[in-house]
């Protein structure tokens, strides 16, 4: 029920740090990572407007106070906790995961056709 937060809490990191670094992003010669940061951007944004949308649909998040819940039942802060270190970080671990093979391949991909 709180899984999407910490992609959600990466993917406004992620744009930030994008935003401030915009003009070193932008040269294909920059690190490997750097260069594909957009895409990264992409799937954490994607991904955690999709699980917002799969969790309202679910009724787990509502549109009033207190919006989850599980805050409605007793020790529900724990469960939120629990499932934001057991399933959000996990999954945050391989997005990002999953997105630095992507870059790994787009980059051998460039050198090969070069």
């Amino acid at each position: 029920m709180a899984c999407f937060i910490v992609p959600l809490v990466q993917a406004i990191g992620t744009s930030i740090y994008r935003k401030c670094h915009e003009k070193s992003i932008a040269d294909p010669a920059s690190n490997t990572f750097k260069h594909h940061l957009p895409a990264l951007e992409k799937m954490l944004w994607g991904g955690s407007v999709m699980l917002i949308v799969d969790h309202i649909i679910n009724g787990e998040l509502t549109w009033r106070f207190p919006f989850f819940t599980a805050l409605g039942e007793t020790g529900g802060a724990s469960i939120l906790l629990r499932e934001m270190l057991t399933v959000g970080v996990p999954m945050s671990l391989v997005l990002t995961g999953v997105w630095m093979i992507y870059a790994l391949v787009k980059r051998k991909s460039s050198q090969v056709s070069v």
